[in-house]
C-alpha cells in the first residue's frame, strides 16, 4: 500500500511516487500482491525537508487515517510503501492509521534512505 498524497499535491504532481514504486514492486514480485489504498491523508503539510525530527513527528501526527471504504483485516499483513525514508514520521503515522482501523501486522519498504 503506497503512501498517500495530498489531493492537492498529487494534482499538482500528477502522480504519486508511492504509487509507481509500490507497482514497481508488485511487477517484480513472483506473487502478484493487489496494491490497496486504503489510507487517506487528512492533512496537507509542506514539504518535511526543512524540518528536524521533532517539528516532523509533530506535524505529521495524525495527518492519515483509514479510508472509510477500506477493509482492514486484523491478520492480513500489510506492508507500507513510500520513497524516502529519513525520521521514519510519515511512515509510523500510516501505520498508527492503519493499526486504529485494526491491523496488527505492518512492515515497511522504501526506496531510499535520506
Amino acid at each position: 500500500m503506497p503512501v498517500p498524497l495530498h489531493p492537492r499535491r498529487e494534482r499538482e504532481r500528477e502522480f504519486n511516487q508511492s504509487q509507481l514504486i509500490a507497482e514497481a514492486f508488485r511487477e517484480a514480485a513472483t506473487d502478484k500482491i493487489p496494491i490497496a489504498n486504503l489510507l487517506q491523508r487528512r492533512v496537507d503539510t509542506d514539504s518535511q525537508i526543512s524540518f528536524d525530527r521533532r517539528s516532523r513527528q509533530k506535524r505529521m501526527k495524525n495527518a492519515f487515517a483509514a479510508r472509510k471504504e477500506a477493509s482492514i483485516t486484523a491478520n492480513q499483513r500489510y506492508v507500507l510503501v513510500d520513497d524516502v525514508f529519513t525520521t521514519g514520521s510519515t511512515l509510523n503515522s500510516c501505520a498508527h492509521a492503519l493499526a486504529r482501523a485494526g491491523a496488527l501486522n505492518i512492515d515497511v519498504v522504501t526506496f531510499a534512505h535520506g
